[in-house]
């Protein structure tokens, strides 16, 4: 008996019974290979012929890392061909950009190139697998990735975690980041902010508090603990205020309780809330869509029957 899919309200999750079409299988083959395979033609083709790719996940190249990558080209010429597909008179880049524009800054007139049929998904498949594979994405084009081939070609977390050779769990945890404030994903993505530092973020659904955290950490440079107990502080202060909260407000009062609040919320990403008297006490954790239910459940080793 499959189990009911997540991602379909409480029904479906508490095993009532519904009515809707079997899921599409994922298939378990492995991601096609970025670099050219054995027996694929390698050509040259003229620089001024091809063009990126509209599907490049990766929008930020470092001009001084494309500086050293133009000096080994010019030692050692492009070892590893570019893979294109054809656009009309044209190629269009599925994988090989960080050469391409190495390639311009000599005055290259040409360079190898695998051609391969492709279409939209496929490309973009490949270009995710080929960035990801080197670890060329910062965690944000990461996660704007996956949330391109998700969105754009319906796909489900799963299936997109299997085409590009990912767990649900770590391309779930990815997306999570695109719930950040705006200006916060700008320091994660620049790298003025770690995932980990992100993940406790996270916690705060509040875009005000999510920028007033990511603010102290970068003021104070405070670690991932510290900012756990900071992140504790502004929820504790939330809920102080929201009716009926005072024993949540003076539970979470002892420093140890923070502390241990704070680990869960960065292990489960997500907001956490931990009651504790003399012995006793409640431990709430907060989602925010049946996604986020499934992804967490996951994390616990639950499985829906």
């Amino acid at each position: 008996m499959s189990k009911p899919a997540l991602g379909r309200g409480l029904g479906a999750l508490l095993g009532t019974p519904t009515d809707h079409a079997p899921a599409a299988p994922v298939s378990s083959a492995p991601p096609p290979p970025v670099e050219g395979s054995p027996g694929e033609a390698v050509q040259r083709v003229a620089l001024d012929r091809i063009r990126p790719c509209a599907f490049q996940p990766r929008k930020h190249f470092s001009e001084e890392a494309l500086r050293e990558l133009a000096d080994s080209i010019r030692e050692r010429g492009i070892v590893q061909p570019l893979i294109v597909r054809p656009a009309g008179q044209s190629f269009e880049l599925i994988a090989g950009e960080r050469r391409w524009r190495a390639a311009q800054m000599l005055g290259l007139a040409e360079a190898p190139v695998i051609v391969r049929e492709a279409d939209d998904r496929a490309a973009l498949e490949l270009a995710l697998i080929e960035n990801l594979q080197r670890e060329n994405l910062n965690p944000i084009e990461e996660a704007q990735g996956y949330a391109r081939l998700i969105e754009q070609f319906q796909l489900t977390q799963e299936v997109a975690a299997a085409k590009v050779g990912k767990s649900r769990v770590v391309v779930a945890n990815s997306l999570r980041l695109l719930k950040l404030d705006p200006e916060v994903q700008t320091h994660v993505r620049d790298g003025r902010l770690s995932v980990g530092h992100a993940k406790v973020i996270l916690g705060l659904t509040n875009p005000a508090q999510q920028k007033l955290a990511a603010e102290r950490v970068l003021k104070k440079t405070l670690t991932v603990r510290q900012t756990e107990d900071f992140v504790a502080r502004l929820q504790n202060r939330t809920a102080a205020r929201a009716p009926g909260s005072r024993i949540a407000g003076a539970a979470t009062a002892d420093p140890h309780l923070t502390q241990l609040q704070g680990r869960l919320q960065e292990r489960l990403g997500t907001r956490v809330e931990l009651r504790y008297r003399e012995g006793k006490g409640a431990l709430q954790i907060h989602f925010f869509s049946d996604d986020d239910l499934e992804r967490l459940l996951e994390i616990l080793g639950v499985k829906p029957d």
